[in-house]
């Protein structure tokens, strides 16, 4: 196996276990979210008191939730993929037909990124927050702008992966 393919999979490897705990961290944040779901609907339902802006935690931590999983679902090959006309061709072209797929998925992951760390940047200057509880909003959009650069290099290393295979 020559020297640059094994550097790429020690690197792929790294990046699987990394989204690993990123989609674990999501699963815990949606957890949460479920959690404060519950507890606000209990205290309206019981004691006419709701948890005071919880629609607001729950917006937030709901995007870097969905952003958590991606590279994950991305790592795994585990994404929706549609290969109703694909699968008679053979395995080579199957996997160059993959590969397009997984950059052109790639192209638009950096694109949400970059239109979320922009977006970080000017909610960060401007000082946007919420509504109700006044909370700032610049972090979680730039936890999601991380994510989804996440998103990107996974795509990215999953069609050099499908590249690198033989036939």
């Amino acid at each position: 196996m020559p020297h640059d393919q094994a550097g790429l999979m020690q690197f792929a490897a790294l990046v699987r276990r990394l989204t690993a705990l990123v989609a674990v961290f999501g699963g815990m944040l949606a957890l949460a979210v479920a959690v404060l779901v519950v507890v606000s609907v209990l205290g309206r339902w019981l004691f006419n008191t709701p948890i005071e802006g919880d629609f607001e935690f729950v917006k937030m931590a709901t995007a870097i939730a969905v952003f958590s999983y991606l590279p994950y679902a991305q790592m795994r090959r585990e994404n929706i993929m549609v290969d109703t006309f694909t699968t008679r061709l053979p395995a080579r072209m199957r996997r160059l037909l993959d590969a397009f797929w997984d950059m052109a998925y790639a192209a638009f992951a950096g694109l949400i990124a970059y239109g979320l760390a922009y977006g970080a940047m000017q909610a960060a200057r401007s000082g946007e927050s919420t509504m109700q509880l006044q909370i700032v909003i610049w972090p979680a959009i730039a936890v999601s702008a991380v994510l989804a650069a996440l998103l990107t290099l996974t795509a990215i290393l999953s069609a050099a992966e499908l590249l690198g295979e033989r036939p």
